[in-house]
């Protein structure tokens, strides 16, 4: 007898217990609504309130907000942001690049101006990737985002490639064009450059960014000798050279700066989150300068977005597209229909005589300054009595060859 007294005890704590892991309340509010209501209403249950036809007894689970788009976002850099994954390194390396920025407002100014032209294109072919959109800002530190930049190594373009890289990644170099300066292709390059080293250097973006800057070989050289020396192989352990150093702290102090620009004192410039320029296809060869004033572009803005021609015309037998500002796509394609294909001229010599300017040899045979010192190689303005000039012109002064 009392063994059953026992085992109903036990199964009544039991269910107890089971009651209490249901139920909201803590365990003190438990406890005190147990001493103050009546035995019989720790058994009975209270009359539920009618449930409607066809409704649910359980309450409806909340629905997650779902996560905002890429369209979305009204803000480039906030559509850029919510793609950042690099790690948030404190270095003293990169705090000192932070503070070069930081102390320099009209350089970062003047790259996000030029860059507002192909930031969005980078981030959308980033995001189609699935490459961390800090390498976005990659440019601002590679040639802050000037498509002609061009360096000591004979580094060229947004993302400066060598001749021989550029080649290697499918980049053509002639003298009508140096794809190394297309932004389509000099941009997919660069990113096909990057995943390569991200695999080689085993999924390390900062070891890639390095081999990027020093070259892959460089970079194992150096990891090699830290593992022979039982020394730590991530980036700030290696011995790298001094600009690889300081590069790769610079994309990550860019894109702390990015991120949390009201933190530093800076302010970007907006960017809209939409395409600034469109693709139109060329079936034949045009003069750029004449496509640029048919259209009412400014010829400066046409070379900013097509700064991969050598000359201002598309190669006879190359390139068959150029870029132009989104707003103007309709223009552009009306223009193109009518326009007529592209002669190059020909060029003559001529001998400069005493009183001959530039600006007057260029008068004479109605073609521009610029051009003149293109085709000679002129840096300024400054020509001499007896010098032989290259001078483009049109058939009708095709005639007259020798120098005079």
């Amino acid at each position: 007898m009392h063994r059953i007294q026992r085992s109903r005890h036990a199964l009544a704590c039991a269910l107890a217990l089971v009651g209490c892991a249901h139920l909201p309340e803590s365990f003190d509010s438990q406890r005190q609504r147990a001493v103050a209501a009546p035995a019989s209403a720790a058994v009975a249950s209270a009359p539920s309130a009618p449930v409607p036809a066809g409704a649910s007894a359980e309450p409806a689970p909340s629905t997650p907000a779902a996560p905002p788009t890429p369209e979305s976002f009204a803000d480039l850099f906030e559509r850029m942001r919510s793609g950042f994954t690099l790690p948030e390194i404190a270095n003293a390396s990169v705090e000192r690049e932070i503070a070069w920025y930081q102390g320099r407002p009209a350089y970062v100014e003047r790259s996000f101006g030029r860059g507002r032209r192909y930031l969005h294109y980078i981030v959308e072919t980033l995001e189609a990737r699935d490459m961390p959109r800090e390498l976005a800002l990659l440019p601002v530190v590679e040639s802050a985002f000037d498509p002609f930049a061009f360096s000591r190594a004979r580094a060229s373009g947004l993302w400066q490639f060598i001749p021989s890289t550029g080649r290697l990644y499918g980049l053509g170099q002639d003298g009508w064009s140096d794809d190394r300066r297309d932004v389509l292709q000099a941009t997919s390059a660069a990113l096909d450059h990057l995943q390569d080293l991200h695999a080689e250097f085993a999924g390390d973006w900062l070891l890639a960014l390095a081999a990027y800057n020093a070259g892959s070989a460089r970079v194992s050289r150096a990891i090699e000798r830290n593992v022979r020396q039982g020394r730590p192989t991530d980036f700030f352990a290696l011995d790298l050279p001094a600009e690889t150093r300081a590069y790769v702290p610079k994309l990550l102090a860019i894109s702390r700066l990015v991120a949390e620009p009201e933190s530093f004192g800076l302010d970007l410039p907006e960017i809209p989150n939409a395409p600034y320029f469109a693709r139109v296809d060329v079936r034949k060869p045009v003069d750029l300068r004449k496509v640029a004033d048919l259209a009412s572009i400014p010829r400066d803005e046409l070379r900013a977005l097509n700064p991969a021609f050598n000359r201002w015309a598309t190669a006879p037998d190359g390139r068959r597209h150029l870029l132009v500002p989104a707003t103007e796509r309709a223009r552009l394609e009306q223009v193109l229909a009518s326009i007529p294909a592209y002669e190059e001229p020909r060029v003559v010599q001529r001998r400069v005589k005493r009183g001959d300017t530039l600006a007057s040899i260029a008068r004479r045979h109605k073609i521009t300054v610029a051009d003149l010192r293109a085709a000679n190689r002129l840096r300024g303005s400054l020509i001499r009595p007896g010098q032989i000039l290259r001078i483009p012109v049109r058939a009708a002064e095709g005639d007259r060859r020798s120098p005079a």
